[in-house]
């Protein structure tokens, strides 16, 4: 089956139901629009506080941006670019692409203007859908793209290189296009990055998404009851392989644009939310709020969450204790997984399993797991080695890397990169990464693109950047620097000098001490962690 079976299904069973609400709490006096009403004036343009679409209008909208694509041109195998933030509109562009047998593929909203034009190429993208917030990236490779022969612009005030979505998908037939597609046939391509930093491009199948809704509603028991509410970004899997457990049973979900703490809560509150995906900093921002007393819970109706669970980064121990502290009565659980492996869920703890916090958990629903030793063959418990994962989820390939390809997948394993141990008691607890990525805040940062930047500053020598440990963000990127012996370089002026890298790139922490690196030049992280990593720092904070 097809994913886009699953919003047709809900169409023709709950067609009045809400499928997504939007909610925009900056927005929280402003006034408050149903779908119709949203639909009389372009996207983009509501003052909207809240804004919901029903499953027979969710379902309406992807078959006329689907008909406007096949109009174009577009057609079964080819690819459509997704660069929006969080949207109302965001997951009927994204089903939209797929019912025309095309590939979508979601791009990081935080790309640079070069990083956009990386992906269109390695993807070979033939139109895109891209909001207000990338007008001037989008501006800066529109004319280096020649194979991207669609630029549609959802938002007010279309920009002369780009035609209006909007305007375009009304005068488009709402019924559903007659493309057969089959559980095999390639859905998406979304970007992932090894230790260089350059993005691979990971195509995945239909049956990899449906698998995805199965395991998350297996795991977590989403009922059509359920209200799911989604902060994370679409583009990446995590969110929306999630929101799939709702969406397979035609459950509402919930979109919040912002982080706050106290706009969590009051989304919760107002929208009865049962299930609640955080990230590490987010859930410590709502304990550190109530802690401080500038929430108070008896303020919120809070009687329909019964499950927080966490992913993307390491989870401590600690905070769940605290969350339970003030929510005994949630589930809770921890989510592993890659977009390799379709996201979330291919190990995770399970509810019933909170005692063992601190593991990743065992084999999802659907999933095999083992621990491999540099020869490949599989550890005894308690021994480390390498976690590879095998099931529905695991991606077809690397787009165009066929090398890339052949080192992670082996006779159908995953080969996550990971190193794991696995207790007597069968759960499996990571150790450490082969990769040196670096996750913060549920983000990752890539070293090497980093040291490049940095390495541009006249007075650096040489620079290493590790991941150090941070209770908030579970890892903050720290820059070794070491400085070119005629020189002088203060905190001050490479504070400055990184102002041109990305805000969420910047490293937090800089190291002014010598760099080391082996007989073959490559640096010795592993020693630097060691150094840095279990001392404490006396190297002041960048607070980006």
């Amino acid at each position: 089956m097809p994913i886009t079976d699953i919003l047709k299904k809900n169409a023709d069973f709950y067609p009045n139901d809400v499928a997504l609400v939007e909610i925009n709490p900056k927005l929280e006096n402003q006034t408050k629009l149903t779908w119709r009403e949203y639909s009389l004036i372009e996207t983009g343009a509501s003052d909207a506080y809240r804004t919901e679409i029903t499953w027979s209008e969710f379902n309406k909208k992807a078959n006329r941006f689907a008909n406007l694509l096949l109009a174009r041109g577009i057609k079964k195998g080819d690819k459509v670019a997704i660069l929006l933030m969080n949207c109302l509109e965001w997951l009927p562009i994204y089903f939209g692409v797929l019912k025309t047998g095309a590939l979508a593929v979601p791009l990081n909203y935080r790309y640079t203007a070069d990083e956009i034009k990386y992906c269109l190429n390695l993807s070979e993208a033939d139109a895109i859908v891209f909001g207000p917030e990338f007008i001037g990236r989008v501006e800066e490779i529109v004319d280096r793209i020649p194979r991207v022969k669609d630029w549609f612009y959802l938002g007010n005030d279309c920009p002369t290189f780009a035609q209006s979505y909007d305007k375009l998908v009304t005068y488009c037939s709402s019924k559903n296009p007659e493309i057969t597609l089959t559980d095999d046939d390639e859905a998406a391509i979304y970007f992932s990055s090894g230790t260089t930093g350059f993005p691979k491009a990971i195509i995945h199948a239909h049956k990899s998404l449906v698998h995805a809704a199965m395991t998350e509603q297996n795991h977590h028991s989403q009922t059509k009851d359920d209200v799911f509410l989604c902060i994370p970004p679409l583009y990446h899997t995590g969110a929306k392989m999630h929101w799939f457990g709702s969406f397979l049973v035609g459950g509402k979900a919930v979109l919040l644009k912002g982080i706050k703490p106290e706009w969590i809560l009051d989304v919760v509150s107002k929208e009865q939310c049962s299930i609640v995906w955080l990230l590490v900093p987010w859930a410590q921002d709502i304990l550190d709020a109530i802690e401080r007393g500038d929430i108070k819970l008896e303020d919120y109706d809070l009687s329909k969450w019964r499950l927080m669970h966490i992913g993307a980064q390491p989870v401590p121990p600690s905070l769940v204790k605290r969350w339970k502290k003030y929510f005994p009565n949630h589930d809770y659980d921890t989510n592993y997984g890659l977009s390799e492996s379709i996201g979330p869920g291919c190990v995770h703890l399970g509810v019933e399993n909170i005692h063992k916090v601190g593991a990743i958990g065992k084999a999802g629903f659907g999933w095999e797991v083992k621990i491999v030793d540099d020869n490949k063959n599989e550890v005894e418990r308690g021994e480390v080695g390498e976690l590879c994962v095998k099931g529905p989820g695991v991606m077809l390939a690397y787009y165009r890397d066929e090398e890339a390809t052949k080192q992670v997948l082996k006779d159908g394993w995953l080969f996550t990169g990971d190193v794991a141990q696995e207790d007597e008691d069968g759960f499996i607890f990571l150790v450490d990464r082969k990769k040196d990525v670096i996750i913060s805040g549920g983000e990752n940062l890539y070293p090497v693109q980093i040291e490049d930047f940095l390495r541009k500053n006249d007075k650096i020598k040489d620079v290493a950047v590790i991941g150090l440990p941070d209770a908030r963000l579970g890892e903050i990127a720290a820059a070794i620097v070491e400085v070119k012996p005629e020189c002088t370089l203060t905190e001050e002026e490479i504070t400055e000098f990184c102002i041109d890298l990305p805000r969420y790139k910047r490293p937090h922490k800089f190291i002014f001490a010598d760099v080391p690196r082996n007989p073959t030049g490559k640096i010795e992280k592993p020693k630097l962690r060691d150094i840095y990593c279990g001392e404490k720092l006396v190297a002041k904070q960048i607070n980006n």
